[in-house]
């Protein structure tokens, strides 16, 4: 087990940088930290470098939160004129004590800079905590891709690094070992004859497995072809939406449906299988169910241990910091937007490896052919819980043009695994 209590000293007294490859804790980890912050009365800004990101966290996007626009550098901003810290966001950042930035991983090494901009405008003197692993998805850019460590403000934080190991996903000794060879674009006969090792004829029944792909259009052609099959009525359940705001605007709204990945209209059949893509007490991100009954106001779902629960739909909400007046004070407070109620389940036949992101996946047939971004075939892979439940569909190009990662991704993580001790954990 992970010792909270160590990081949480750690961060006491210093910036934070979580990292390790895929399983190993880094979200656990992070939304404990947050609920210990809170618990106190200390406030945490979550932010994030997607939509999807920020939501996981009930949190904003970077962009968003900072009021950048559309820029993607400091000169950016300075020509569209939003150079200077917006008043609001200085005064929220006088309140905080902590901020987390999850998937660092996708922030851009000009991001970074225009990050560490506004705290500087703000004054900003408490924690930084940044959250991710370099070696899985790479920021979005036209010019060639530039990492947060890459920018000289990376330095300037001095985080303290705590670094991740022990891999809870699965329990394959085997395929660790495998991963982690994967996770840092090694290639040799072994890995291989390993690979090789999971190319099976396909299951008479494919409803037993999910598909990963690597395109949108793939995963949705899939779902619908074979909800299809199965014989029994349709239903749509829409997504429920509660305004606290009234100045919110519809297409906010459009854009956190499409942002947190929620079905605005959920198709479901009896006999359909699911996966739930939220953690709660009776179910986890990629757990695997089949839709036995359907009310007006729940489903039940049987999961693949055999237990049926009786699912509601769950609440997700944008929210933003506002200024409240509180026992005569003016200060500001994150309050909701906006609400959203849906069933937090997925049609399980397929799933993009994008959305896939922070899920454990049994019974999976991973495409490829659709394997085409640095660390998308890693990111894939470490899905996987049951590695004798994994099908590999044969890919036409050599496997060493699946397995390829940013060769500065890979130094920088073996200079820190030189200079850092793992994180204490109990195995």
């Amino acid at each position: 087990m992970i010792n909270i209590e160590n990081i949480l000293n750690t961060l006491s007294q210093h910036n934070i940088f979580l990292t390790g490859g895929a399983g190993v804790g880094k979200t656990t980890i992070t939304n404990q930290i947050i609920k210990s912050y809170e618990e106190e009365g200390k406030k945490v800004l979550k932010l994030a470098s997607t939509g999807l990101a920020a939501t996981l966290i009930n949190g904003q996007t970077i962009h968003s939160f900072f009021d950048f626009g559309i820029a993607n550098n400091i000169e950016e901003l300075q020509r569209n004129k939003k150079l200077e810290i917006p008043r609001k966001v200085k005064k929220i950042l006088q309140n905080i004590e902590l901020i987390i930035i999850d998937e660092i991983s996708m922030v851009s090494d000009k991001l970074f800079e225009m990050l560490r901009l506004r705290l500087l405008q703000a004054d900003y003197t408490n924690k930084l905590m940044v959250v991710g692993d370099f070696l899985q998805l790479p920021p979005i850019s036209k010019h060639g891709v530039f990492f947060a460590f890459e920018s000289s403000s990376w330095e300037k934080f001095n985080f303290k690094t705590v670094l991740l190991k022990k891999v809870y996903r699965t329990q394959d000794e085997r395929f660790i070992h495998l991963l982690h060879a994967i996770r840092y674009g090694e290639f040799n006969e072994n890995i291989k004859v390993d690979l090789e090792s999971f190319i099976k004829p396909l299951p008479q029944d494919l409803r037993e497995f999910t598909f990963l792909f690597g395109k949108n259009n793939s995963a949705n052609l899939h779902n619908q072809y074979q909800l299809n099959f199965i014989q029994t009525p349709l239903h749509v359940k829409e997504a429920e939406i509660m305004i606290h705001d009234k100045k919110v605007k519809d297409k906010e709204i459009e854009k956190y449906f499409e942002d947190a990945k929620i079905e605005k209209y959920l198709h479901v059949k009896v006999g359909a299988p699911v996966l739930f893509v939220r953690n709660a007490w009776n179910y986890y991100n990629g757990e695997r169910g089949i839709i036995t009954k359907i009310e007006e106001k729940c489903l039940h779902v049987k999961k693949t241990n055999g237990i049926t629960i009786k699912l509601m739909p769950q609440k997700q909400s944008k929210t933003q910091w506002k200024e409240i007046t509180k026992n005569g004070q003016k200060e500001y407070e994150e309050i909701e937007l906006f609400s959203i109620y849906q069933y937090p389940i997925k049609l399980a036949f397929a799933i993009t490896i994008h959305k896939s992101q922070g899920m454990s996946l049994d019974d999976v047939i991973i495409e490829t052919n659709e394997i085409f971004t640095p660390s998308q075939f890693y990111v894939a892979l470490s899905r996987i819980k049951n590695p004798s439940r994994l099908i590999l569909i044969q890919p036409r190009k050599h496997w060493k043009n699946l397995i390829y990662v940013h060769k500065k991704a890979v130094d920088f993580y073996k200079i820190l695994e030189d200079s850092v001790e793992s994180s204490t954990e109990k195995k």
